[in-house]
């Protein structure tokens, strides 16, 4: 506002924390933008904002071409802190109300979660809380993988489990009875449906011609499908809460087939035949690299992933009609989604103003650099890293926390040093997993985090002085603390900008870093003078509960030992 009041077209003043301690906290290098655009001398611009600022600044001055270093005052970050801070809120730039449908999860039906299933699941809870503070309405779904080979195997076993079934009775009639089938049934019948498959081409083409039918809308094979998907979701769900991810839909492609038809009929003018199959051309002129055709319906008729993700936007569009739609899935799908999302706005199956957006991930690594596997070379279950995981955890608690306290601190404790890794790197960066460094007390960990927590609240149930306020900055550690939390609305808007909580658990780490130098250079709960214990106390609260909204934002528990 200073600077458009003295005449310059400026949108926003972003402070960058600044290099040289001694120059100030913060610059602003502004000027040389507006120098070169209306024709004038860096620094003399420098000088007219500098001439203008009141007094919640101090330490002002200019550097080099027209750096402008400043500090904000005493006065200032007392007020901030005792007002501004206190509510979490206040953090939350006010933005346009949107609907948008986050799509995120993607378990496979009827199969055991893996490694791969773990980004999504984090990335996508956390940016649906975010979003929800930014007071955007947001419908998350799972989206189950529940078409494809997997019901061919299920089925194909169960028809020899029970071969009189009315379910493979052409001439049967009547409603489809329920099956008599458990979770772990279901964990049994399919590996050794997919061995039987492996080793015998007979069984393997069976298997092929039963997901054909469902594909086909066969009636009988799609309410057995059915039922056994539904048996899987608990196992899947099971998974989902351990890391404190919820969806308001868990919909899947089976539910998108009943759409296909209505989809087709909009997209059809803009396909033609190829090979057998219908395609779509989805290239634009502007394209700096090559965009292949889409594929919607294959050479034997069938439909694809394609086919039914389209479904499942028009599905969508019709029930909810959001102004944008968020995918969460695996960075190496985004040609795949430039292509649906093309093909969506080009034939009109989604209005020109809605978004589509791809927010890609890089991969879980093992220590060779490559995707996780078992020691046999297979994909890692998640529950089997998770209890990885947990044994070494189990570790760092200390021994007289026993029994049932102990299990509930100990899962707590091994889903904060999961999610916490998982969301510390940067969305698109692969990363390698290391049990024992990720559950350590030292770095940045989730035990580490949950660890400052602990000590936080230890310190504020210890003292009976409740809602006190900070009166003055007794020292820099303090000073650092409050500036540290001028710097969150900044990190939480790049969030949601960037779909990276990343930005988030980096945040909470150096919080957390810039407390524990400040309780181990103070003896907070012993200082003499009350005024300076009553300002610690008032700043330990004003920690903890910024540490608590965040993790909550990262879907991370806290607890009260450790």
């Amino acid at each position: 506002i200073l600077v458009n009041n003295l005449g310059y077209k400026l949108d926003n003043v972003v402070l960058e924390k600044c290099n040289i301690k001694e120059l100030g906290d913060f610059q602003v290098n502004f000027a040389m933008k507006l120098a070169k655009e209306y024709s004038k001398n860096p620094r003399d611009i420098a000088t007219e904002v500098v001439n203008k600022l009141d007094d919640r600044f101090v330490n002002v001055n200019i550097a080099g071409p027209g750096f402008i270093n400043l500090t904000l005052s005493d006065a200032y970050l007392l007020e901030y802190a005792n007002n501004e801070a206190i509510d979490f809120k206040n953090n939350i730039d006010k933005q346009d109300d949107k609907t948008i449908i986050f799509d995120y999860g993607g378990a496979n039906a009827a199969k055991a979660l893996h490694v791969g299933h773990m980004r999504s699941p984090n990335i996508g809870e956390a940016m649906k809380r975010l979003c929800k503070l930014y007071n955007k309405n947001v419908i998350s779904d799972v989206h189950l993988g529940d078409l494809g080979r997997q019901a061919g195997m299920l089925i194909s076993e169960y028809r020899e489990m029970y071969p009189d079934s009315p379910y493979f009775d052409p001439n049967y009639k009547g409603e489809y009875p329920k099956i008599d089938l458990t979770v772990k049934d279901l964990g049994i019948m399919y590996p050794r449906a997919n061995l039987k498959a492996k080793e015998d081409e007979n069984k393997m083409a069976e298997v092929r011609e039963i997901t054909a039918e469902i594909d086909k809308g066969n009636k009988a094979y799609t309410e057995l499908w059915r039922q056994m998907v539904e048996l899987s979701k608990v196992t899947i769900k099971e998974v989902y809460d351990k890391l404190n991810c919820t969806f308001e839909l868990w919909n899947g492609e089976l539910q998108s087939m009943e759409y296909v038809d209505d989809m087709m009929k909009i997209l059809l003018p803009y396909l033609y035949p190829s090979e057998g199959a219908l395609i779509m051309d989805v290239k634009e002129e502007s394209d700096k690299v090559e965009i292949p055709p889409l594929i919607v319906i294959k050479q034997n008729g069938a439909t694809i992933y394609a086919t039914r993700d389209l479904a499942t936007i028009y599905e969508r569009m019709k029930e909810y009609n959001p102004d944008e739609i968020w995918y969460f899935t695996d960075e190496r799908q985004s040609m795949y989604f430039t292509q649906v999302f093309r093909a969506a706005h080009k034939s009109g199956l989604v209005k020109e103003e809605t978004k589509l957006k791809h927010f890609g991930f890089g991969t879980v690594n093992g220590p060779d650099g490559k995707p996780f596997k078992t020691r046999d070379g297979g994909v890692m279950d998640l529950s089997t890293l998770i209890d990885n995981l947990k044994i070494e955890v189990d570790k760092k608690i200390k021994d007289n926390i026993t029994g049932k306290e102990r299990e509930e601190i100990l899962d707590k404790l091994t889903i904060a040093s999961l999610k916490y890794t998982d969301l510390l790197p940067y969305r698109k960066t692969d990363y390698i997993f290391d049990p024992v460094k990720f559950s350590s007390l030292d770095g940045k960990t989730g035990p580490y985090i949950l660890y400052t927590v602990v000590r936080i609240k230890s310190i504020l149930n210890k003292t009976d002085i409740k809602d006190t306020k900070m009166t003055l900055i007794p020292n820099t550690d303090t000073k650092d603390i409050i500036l540290k939390l001028i710097e969150l609305p900044k990190v939480l808007r790049i969030t949601y900008n960037d779909a990276s909580p990343s930005y988030i658990a980096d945040y909470v780490y150096e919080l957390c870093n810039l407390f524990n130098k400040f309780y181990n250079n103070h003896n907070i709960l012993n200082e003499e003078n009350e005024k300076i214990k009553e300002t610690y106390l008032a700043l330990c609260n004003l920690v903890y509960n910024t540490l608590h909204n965040l993790l909550d934002i990262l879907a991370i528990d806290e607890v009260e030992k450790m």
